[in-house]
């Protein structure tokens, strides 16, 4: 269904918090993340189903210790680098926002995989090392913990802890002016779209 062409498109994303999921390891592939399978499906409704499938279940297709399994209801990822590496698939940061992914923290990204998070509205910042395994201990110690992620500051604040993240430039300002979800924006200026339709002498046909 496409967006009400008045709907407010007032989506400036200055920060997020919740609590924090770690999710451990370099090089986790978009497969891995959702599985190619689940790719034909036609929509992203059942996404947040099939996220780390096959890592959350073990040979007999049980739920096993996966921090997904273990820290439900998270909406702060932690990850380490070249996350989304790997084919370039829209699926994979669906299924994370679907499943509740709300913000990012990892040491690097894959760049396609972080501009599909800008386009879904998920900050995801970058910090050493270091940082980022120190917070993946603390949520292991403090699985209710809130963090906070300051996407205009680039900072993110856990405990009484705070770090200084670096913001990509093009998503901090898309996040920020409100400008990443380029649909909405573009039935926000339903009548100026109208008009340059009118305008293109190739283009015919009914509203």
């Amino acid at each position: 269904m496409a967006p009400d062409a008045d709907a407010s498109t007032d989506q400036h994303i200055t920060e997020v918090s919740g609590t924090g999921v770690p999710i451990p390891g370099d090089d986790v592939d978009t497969d891995q993340i959702l599985p190619a399978q689940f790719m034909k499906e036609v929509t992203f409704d059942n996404m947040a189903d099939y996220l780390f499938y096959d890592a959350r279940r073990d040979e007999d297709g049980e739920f096993n210790d996966h921090p997904l399994n273990r820290f439900e209801g998270a909406s702060i990822a932690v990850v380490n680098s070249n996350f989304g590496c790997g084919s370039s698939r829209e699926h994979a940061p669906q299924a994370m926002m679907r499943w509740g992914v709300d913000g990012v923290v990892g040491e690097s990204y894959a760049e396609i995989f972080r501009d599909n998070c800008k386009s879904l509205g998920i900050p995801a910042v970058t910090a050493d090392h270091e940082t980022v395994v120190e917070l993946q201990e603390w949520i292991e110690a403090n699985p209710d913990g809130h963090i906070d992620i300051d996407v205009e500051g680039e900072t993110v604040t856990y405990g009484d802890t705070v770090i200084d993240v670096d913001v990509d430039d093009a998503m901090r300002e898309a996040l920020v002016e409100g400008i990443w979800d380029t649909t909405a924006l573009m039935y926000s200026n339903r009548s100026k779209v109208d008009e340059t339709v009118a305008d293109l002498p190739y283009v015919e046909g009914d509203d």
